[in-house]
């Protein structure tokens, strides 16, 4: 153990108490407020849901707090316990050239993670959200999701990490900025796909019938000059009662996906305002600006790599007694196992990005909709979601994109004609 191992410890103590206690503060407030509608909310949401929301964030929270503390468990064992080593030794009888035995080692450490992984997915999907009323997954779609997943994973997960351990061991001291340029292509090319070749994999997806709600889609799409590959609606209930909409792809091959659940809650009115809010987001190039800030933080992360894979206290810090003679697999599992250690307390800064971009996509739709149609939508999904009104303001600050219930609604009215 040298001191770069002391300094992970205690930023993962820290990290692990910290989500703890913002967990714990969640619930506590959640409960404190858990007999009391929001008096902005008065007469819109009933008394049964606004306790319904409390008791399911409160068991959400619970469930999140057993996780982060396995979580944090099993990281150890994969680092300073020497399991990442133990790994990469037992590979070492298979005699594959380096970057083969590089590939098999992460593609076993991603699998045996997802694997580790499953009991709180699991339980998560037919116990929490069984009890709530809103699982729809039967145990035969559940399964073949999750091989279908891994399925996906080893057909280009394996390929991909085979491409960068390549360039890693033959692209000399600027290998992190190659691998940059391809990781960025990879991902606006599953950008692109994902709508075509990667969603149907997993859900049907028809278009919009003719009727009022497309009348009144194709005609915010005409004012806002919007172009887009179709508008579609996905089997959501399939495997969830929540709902939600989305845009998917980017260029000629963007999609608007509306849940059928959300078709089914929503008047015509209400279904425009909230795509007038996702319309926001592309008019006013939050997703632009977002795969930006991605792409700039991978460019930085995979240069901070490029150090570190080059000094062996970074190795030995990290569980392998043996720091590699040349950069290689075990430095780039090490970053990704560890990193988000080092991340966590940024968390309320990219929150805060996202909750602006929230309240100017909900300006736009007011400018594009009826403010109050958007509000009454809003207050829907709130309900049916189970979406907690009163969360505790500093659990927000940390983990919430979108801006709490009252405060959004409350900037909402002021856009009411």
């Amino acid at each position: 153990m040298n001191t770069f191992s002391i300094v992970f410890i205690a930023f993962l103590g820290t990290t692990l108490a910290a989500q703890l206690w913002l967990a714990r503060r969640q619930i506590r407030h959640v409960l404190a407020h858990r007999n009391t509608v929001p008096g902005s909310f008065a007469g819109k949401i009933s008394q049964s849901a606004h306790e319904k929301a409390a008791d399911y964030t409160v068991s959400r929270n619970r469930l999140t707090m057993v996780d982060e503390v396995y979580g944090a468990i099993l990281l150890l064992i994969w680092t300073l316990g020497g399991g990442l080593q133990l790994l990469d030794s037992s590979w070492t009888a298979a005699n594959l050239g380096p970057i083969w035995h590089g590939t098999a080692v992460l593609m076993s450490l991603f699998l045996i993670g997802g694997l580790l992984e499953l009991p709180f997915s699991i339980y998560s999907t037919f116990v929490v959200e069984e009890r709530f009323g809103f699982n729809k997954t039967d145990a035969r779609t559940f399964a073949t999701d999750l091989i279908k997943n891994t399925g996906l994973m080893l057909l280009i997960g394996g390929p991909l990490l085979f491409a960068v351990l390549w360039i890693m061991n033959q692209m000399g001291g600027l290998w992190w900025l190659y691998v940059w340029l391809l990781i960025s292509g990879f991902n606006m090319l599953a950008i692109w796909a994902y709508p075509t070749w990667i969603a149907p994999l997993f859900n049907k997806f028809k278009p919009l019938e003719e009727g009022s709600v497309r009348d009144r889609v194709q005609s915010l799409l005409e004012r806002t000059g919007f172009r887009s590959k179709g508008i579609y609606v996905m089997d959501g209930s399939k495997r969830s009662a929540h709902g939600n909409a989305y845009f998917t792809g980017f260029g000629r091959n963007k999609r608007i996906v509306f849940f059928d659940t959300l078709l089914d809650s929503l008047d015509d009115s209400e279904v425009e305002a909230v795509l007038a809010h996702e319309l926001g987001h592309f008019k006013l190039k939050h997703i632009t600006k977002r795969i930006v800030v991605m792409f700039a933080l991978s460019l930085a992360g995979l240069a901070l790599l490029g150090w570190l894979a080059t000094q062996a206290w970074f190795y030995q810090g990290l569980g392998i007694a043996n720091a590699p003679s040349h950069i290689n697999h075990l430095g780039l599992a090490l970053f990704l196992l560890a990193m988000p250690v080092f991340t966590f307390f940024l968390s309320p800064l990219m929150s805060w990005s996202s909750r602006k971009h929230e309240f100017e996509a909900d300006a736009f739709a007011s400018q594009q909709a009826n403010a109050s149609d958007l509000i009454s939508a809003l207050v829907k999904m709130y309900e049916e979601n189970a979406k907690t009104l009163t969360p505790d303001p500093l659990h927000s600050i940390f983990y919430d994109s979108h801006p709490p219930a009252p405060v959004r609604i409350a900037h909402l009215q002021e856009h009411q004609v």
